[in-house]
């Protein structure tokens, strides 16, 4: 005999997300792959501004660099596609009182990561071993979109919070 308790009733149905905040998480997604392929590519001995010693002495390439820089890519990729957790009518591993601190917690997070990127990009260690130039360039075009990713995840943050806050879910803010 199965007997329904609260913690195994399914989630009531809510409102879909907006059309905006779907495009959003899905442009999460793809501002992740170019700096992605980047890597990649570097991992892979295309040149991308970085001299042999640079790579053999800072980052390890090849040898143990590459798993890094490879893992990094596909962590990066991953954790980019956990806005679509937001708009996703379909597939939810965790209640809204869960995953909205955590959707929370996440956008702050990217805020300050992007802060911090801007520190280091802008430093002139950061600077010294790659050749100026076209490689440079290339290095800020892949790099880039990644910027837009705090925004974006806090207004597909608002959108989920809102809605399963209109349904008594939860809180709409988290708390201090």
């Amino acid at each position: 005999m199965y007997v329904m308790t609260t913690a195994t009733a399914p989630l009531p149905a809510s409102t879909p997300a907006p059309v905006w905040a779907r495009r959003a998480a899905h442009a999460i997604a793809l501002c992740a792959v170019p700096s992605g392929l980047w890597r990649i590519a570097m991992a892979s001995g295309v040149y991308v501004g970085y001299s042999d010693q640079v790579l053999r002495d800072v980052f390890d390439i090849p040898g143990w660099g590459v798993a890094y820089v490879v893992g990094l890519s596909v962590l990066t990729e991953l954790a980019a596609l956990f806005p679509l957790l937001l708009v996703s009518d379909r597939w939810r591993p965790l209640h809204p009182r869960v995953l909205t601190p955590l959707a929370w917690t996440a956008s702050g997070v990217l805020v300050l990561v992007a802060l911090w990127q801007l520190v280091v990009a802008f430093t002139v260690e950061s600077q010294t071993y790659m050749s100026s130039g076209t490689a440079q360039t290339v290095w800020g075009l892949a790099f880039a979109p990644l910027f837009a990713i705090p925004a974006l995840m806090t207004a597909v943050t608002w959108s989920y919070a809102k809605r399963h806050w209109a349904r008594g879910q939860v809180q709409l803010l988290p708390r201090p």
